[in-house]
C-alpha cells in the first residue's frame, strides 16, 4: 500500500480524532443504544435506529482513520527549504487580481481549502511543486485558467 504524507501537525490531528472516537464517542453510543433496547420494540424505535447508524459512521470513521494513520508517512517541515515541495507554506499573489493568497501544501487526510491547507494532488499544488520565489504558475481551475506569483516560501 501507498504511504500518505502527512505534516506532524495534520498526523497529531488524525491522532486525536481516532483517540476521541474510541475514548468518548464509541462508549456514549454504546450506552444509547441500551438505552434505547429499554424502551421496548425495536422495529419502530426511532432513536435506537438513530443510534445505529451513529455507531456505524462512528465505527467507518475509527476504521479510516486507523488505516490513513498505519500508512501515514510524517514529514518534518522545519527540515526542508529550497523549492516548494511537501509541507511549504506559500504565499501567491493572484496576476490578474493582485488578491493575496496563502496555502500550505499537505496531504490529503488532512487537506481543507478554507484553512488554507491545499491537498499535494490538487492542480494548483502540482503546479507549484519544484516552483521558487518570483516565479510565476499557471493553473487550469474550474474557474478557468488562472496565473500566480510565488512570493514567499517558508517551512515551520
Amino acid at each position: 500500500m501507498d504511504k500518505i504524507p502527512l505534516t506532524r501537525g495534520g498526523y497529531t490531528k488524525l491522532e486525536a480524532e481516532l483517540k476521541r472516537l474510541k475514548s468518548e464517542e464509541r462508549p456514549a453510543i454504546i450506552r444509547a443504544i441500551a438505552e434505547a433496547r429499554e424502551h421496548g420494540d425495536l422495529s419502530e424505535n426511532a432513536e435506537y435506529h438513530s443510534a445505529r447508524e451513529k455507531q456505524s459512521f462512528i465505527e467507518g470513521r475509527i476504521k479510516e482513520l486507523e488505516g490513513i494513520i498505519g500508512r501515514a508517512e510524517v514529514i518534518d517541515t522545519a527540515r526542508l527549504s529550497g523549492p516548494i515541495k511537501f509541507g511549504a507554506k506559500v504565499t501567491l499573489i493572484d496576476e490578474d487580481t493582485e488578491a493575496e493568497h496563502r496555502y500550505q501544501i499537505v496531504g490529503e487526510p488532512e487537506a481543507n481549502i478554507e484553512a488554507g491547507r491545499l491537498n499535494v494532488r490538487s492542480p494548483l499544488a502540482r503546479a507549484l511543486i519544484g516552483k521558487e520565489e518570483g516565479d510565476s504558475v499557471e493553473v487550469r481551475t474550474p474557474g478557468g485558467q488562472r496565473s500566480y506569483e510565488v512570493v514567499e516560501i517558508v517551512y515551520e
